[in-house]
């Protein structure tokens, strides 16, 4: 076989899951900067609850990661990386079409309810069902990535080299999005000042731009990597002990649990409280969300150049850094500096992996599968953060005691909670 046709048999392939995780990253970014749009066009009267309630945006993204993560993997066996990806692309312009459908439901048929002596809009959880679809296509698509990544050869590459490529498109996607948000979609309109009518156009924009990114999928070449190589399991193949026997993982699941909330929280709800805080951040506060996000990208960039450095010792630096800004925007109500803690949360992922798994031997498989139940943390820190806002009146300020609550946790875990147990408990 011709050598460069071998290579671009995986290199076209290749390209097409870095762009998927340039994707991921744009769009999971650019449904959390709705929030402040959301509140704006269907909230306009406040109420005790609004803040809470619009961060049910992002908890409905997040919990369809759990819910979607099984059906990704059963569609690959089933239907190959290729069709998985055109269907989850299907689910994706479901899910924006819900989406046009509640702000059409909004503007010519409104209809509302009281819940806790608040008007709620109808059409506002309607939108909520649109973003748990979205979140369910992004992660089957994340599912994709993951695993073909993980069997894909090219070239001399490794898999954690194939696998930190990714991770760099994917926080490049993620540092584009508030702009994305306050510059394509919303053509410079300050995000606390956007009404329903100017939802409809940008939505029908990027559904035109999911179904080209189905049709380029669905013309991309897979090759023979297409099918999953699983080995079988036996009885006798079966570790003796349950997974969840080992501290050090269910520690690590935590620390999951909030390194995703705080890093979250920081990213979705900084413009909320830029804007709560004083209306003339209200044009800056995209600018402020997109240096967090570029911040997550330089730092994982930084980070690749100091692997050497022990995991806990990552940890405990990037945790200290991270509450040090965190308690500074307190003092100072000044949001802006909260775009600085996006360089420290940018190297607590692998560090938290590698610490939780480390040791493990047989289970790390499973202890990897694990560790992503506490992904679930991106939605339930920010909501209840909004929650902690609408009970201080509308103001975040000191909101962010729990997301430094959040970093003491994972201090902890690079601290103590580590620490590897040699032997399981049956």
């Amino acid at each position: 076989m011709n050598p460069s046709v071998s290579r671009m048999q995986y290199l076209a392939p290749f390209l097409l899951m870095l762009f998927l995780y340039f994707i991921v990253g744009l769009f999971t970014v650019i449904n959390q900067q709705l929030q402040v749009p959301l509140q704006s066009a269907m909230f306009p009267r406040g109420g005790h609850f609004a803040n809470a309630l619009v961060t049910l945006l992002n908890f409905s993204w997040f919990l369809a990661y759990p819910a979607a993560q099984g059906t990704g993997a059963r569609w690959i066996d089933r239907y190959g990386y290729k069709r998985t990806s055109v269907y989850a692309f299907g689910v994706f312009l479901g899910g924006l079409l819900i989406y046009e459908l509640a702000v059409l439901m909004h503007i010519h048929f409104p209809s509302s309810f009281t819940l806790f002596g608040d008007e709620v809009s109808a059409g506002f959880f309607v939108f909520l069902l649109g973003s748990f679809l979205v979140g369910s296509a992004v992660t089957i698509i994340q599912v994709v990535t993951n695993l073909y990544l993980s069997v894909s050869p090219v070239g001399r590459t490794t898999v954690l080299q194939r696998q930190m490529i990714g991770g760099t498109v994917n926080s490049l996607g993620m540092a584009l999005g508030p702009l994305a948000v306050s510059y394509l979609l919303f053509r410079g309109i300050p995000l606390h000042r956007v009404t329903s009518g100017e939802f409809l156009f940008p939505v029908f924009g990027l559904m035109i731009a999911v179904a080209v990114m189905a049709w380029i999928t669905g013309r991309v070449r897979m090759g023979d990597v297409c099918a999953v190589k699983r080995a079988s399991v036996t009885e006798d193949d079966e570790p003796e002990a349950s997974v969840w026997s080992f501290p050090q993982l269910k520690r690590g699941v935590w620390a999951i649990f909030f390194y995703v909330g705080v890093e979250v929280a920081v990213g979705a709800n900084i413009n909320l409280y830029a804007v709560g805080l004083d209306s003339r951040y209200g044009d800056a506060a995209t600018h402020m969300a997109a240096l967090y996000w570029a911040g997550l990208l330089v730092g994982r960039l930084i980070g690749s150049f100091f692997g050497k450095v022990p995991p806990q010792r990552q940890l405990l630096g990037a945790s200290v850094g991270a509450a040090a800004l965190l308690v500074l925007t307190m003092v100072f109500g000044d949001p802006w500096i909260l775009a600085g803690v996006g360089f420290f949360h940018s190297v607590m992922w692998p560090a938290i992996v590698t610490l939780a798994v480390k040791g493990l031997g047989e289970y790390t498989i499973r202890a990897s599968g694990a560790l992503m139940i506490g992904v679930v943390g991106g939605g339930v820190l920010p909501f209840l953060q909004g929650v902690l806002a609408d009970a201080f009146h509308g103001d975040w300020r000191w909101t962010w005691v729990l997301v430094v609550l959040g970093e003491a946790y994972i201090f902890y875990y690079g601290l103590n909670g580590y620490r590897v147990r040699k032997t399981a408990e049956a």
